[in-house]
């Protein structure tokens, strides 16, 4: 590899050509490019932004030795110390909300709005977990022996390789490497290989804010499986924590089991939203148009089964078709962009395929339904924002994550069966609940199978609350209290006096 004198991306990226030099990766404290890079295009328009490092097994290896020789040192650091340090990263990436936005939507796509919404919450897990991190308080815990007492200690798990998705390239950086050096962690990221650029900026920042040579290390590669085999199989690497599809995530789980590290896998989603027949149909679509479309459907708690009492159906999809026929696609900086491209080719053929499958099914598109191809759109990876009605349990949407902007509806009939009905899945992340009946709301909630539930909310999530699904949605949390306690081990200790 060889070293370069790093330049910001985001100041950079835009005059990058694909002879520029090749942004590079950081290892032990140094700023590093292959000699072959890979390039990242942006979604919108196929325009390359630049080349990045193609990292191997040997960088990634190189990458686990520094954070290997780091631990030591980093791991006895006072919890105050490493607050100090978190804060300072989340002053430096508010300051730099707006540049690290643009590149995030010239990267990944979402409209301009969105991705400023995202910086700010990924800056918000460093604030959480610069307080946090001065809260790894123990306990001690009463003997049945006069001369015997118990101590409990936390103390990290050592080196984490993490491993984060393209969809929110920078809010799950932080939500994973944040509570990693506030426990007194290691890390070793690999990003995800669409989105690299924003994470050679958070790894600047935290570079910039004072985090040692070792403790953090980033490697960029095109081909991810050489590196996530490193993640799996070194036996330095005490956890691995990864977002991602359910089946990468069930391969790596199996691949690291036979090291017996510690696992946590925030997966896929398939989110059901009940509307129950007391809840205000309007308001219910407004909130449904919303969340559904975040980030163009690429979200796992996107809600990808809309079931609608019947006696209010009506109401609700012209309100749903209403608000989404006016939504705007195009490139994320044009003014009034709702819906940006999908990530590539392969997941506009997924989204079209099942909705042609519904509709050869019996299935209404009562808007959208099609791929966009007009003008500047055809240069990019759009859909068409769409709605279907007469969704059944036959349909592919109906069983399959969608990852992109459709919204289909099912009628139900009997409250007491539509929790079955939304329980109907192998997923566990996010469900969604719009009534005004207070018992019907906390039998919903205890009921579903999910790990997260919004109540008539749209956005349950926060820095200061747990993320994470139940059975094939994934296993742990983050943020929160329990993101801290994700790399933490627990010591006893018993003392006969």
């Amino acid at each position: 590899m060889a070293r370069v004198l790093f330049t910001p991306v985001f100041q950079s990226v835009k005059n990058m050509s694909a002879d520029s030099t090749i942004a590079p990766m950081l290892i032990n404290g140094e700023w590093l490019s292959t000699h072959a890079g890979f390039p990242v295009v942006n979604p919108a328009n196929g325009e390359q932004l630049a080349l990045v490092s193609d990292g191997t097994a040997d960088e990634a290896l190189s990458a686990v030795d520094a954070a290997h020789a780091a631990f030591a040192s980093w791991s006895v650091t006072t919890c105050h110390h490493r607050s100090a340090i978190l804060y300072r990263a989340w002053e430096l990436m508010l300051a730099r909300k707006a540049e690290l936005a643009d590149l995030m939507t010239r990267e990944q796509g979402k409209p301009l709005r969105a991705a400023t919404n995202e910086v700010q919450y990924a800056a918000d897990f460093l604030l959480w977990f610069a307080e946090e991190a001065k809260r790894m308080y123990g306990e001690s815990i009463p003997s049945a022996r006069g001369d015997q007492r118990f101590i409990v200690h936390h103390h990290p798990v050592g080196v984490v390789a993490a491993i984060t998705p393209w969809n929110y390239p920078v809010s799950m950086i932080t939500r994973k490497v944040a509570p990693a050096l506030a426990a007194g962690c290691t890390v070793v990221l690999k990003p995800a290989e669409a989105t690299p650029l924003c994470a050679v900026e958070v790894f600047r920042i935290l570079e910039e804010a004072g985090v040692p040579a070792g403790v953090i290390n980033l490697v960029t590669t095109a081909s991810p499986a050489p590196v996530g085999k490193v993640f799996c199989e070194d036996e330095r690497i005490k956890k691995l924590t990864f977002t991602g599809s359910t089946p990468v995530g069930r391969k790596l789980s199996a691949e690291a089991a036979p090291s017996l590290k510690r696992v946590s896998m925030e997966l896929g989603g398939h989110a059901p939203f009940i509307v129950y027949p007391d809840a205000d149909p309007v308001h219910a679509a407004k909130g449904a148009a919303l969340v559904k479309f975040l980030n163009t459907g690429q979200a796992c708690i996107c809600p990808n089964r809309i079931f609608v009492h019947r006696n209010i159906a009506t109401e609700f999809v012209e309100t749903l078709a209403s608000r989404v026929s006016k939504m705007k696609a195009g490139d994320g900086r044009g003014e009034g962009i709702a819906i940006g491209p999908l990530v590539n080719e392969a997941a506009l053929h997924k989204v079209d395929k099942q909705v042609a499958d519904a509709r050869d099914k019996g299935a209404e598109i009562v808007c959208g339904g099609q791929p966009l191809t007009d003008g500047n759109l055809a240069q990019g990876h759009f859909y068409a924002p769409t709605v279907l009605t007469g969704v059944r349990e036959d349909m592919l949407i109906y069983r399959e994550e969608t990852f992109g902007p459709v919204a289909p509806v099912v009628v139900f009939d009997d409250e007491d069966d539509v929790i079955a009905m939304a329980n109907d899945t192998h997923y566990g992340l996010a469900a969604y609940v719009y009534t005004n009946n207070l018992s019907t709301a906390m039998r919903a909630f205890e009921q579903l199978r999910f790990g997260i539930i919004g109540i008539n909310d749209i956005n349950p999530t926060s820095a200061s609350a747990p993320f994470g699904g139940m059975n094939h949605s994934g296993l742990g949390r983050e943020g929160a209290r329990e993101g801290l306690l994700e790399y933490l081990e627990t010591k006893l200790g018993g003392f006969s006096i």
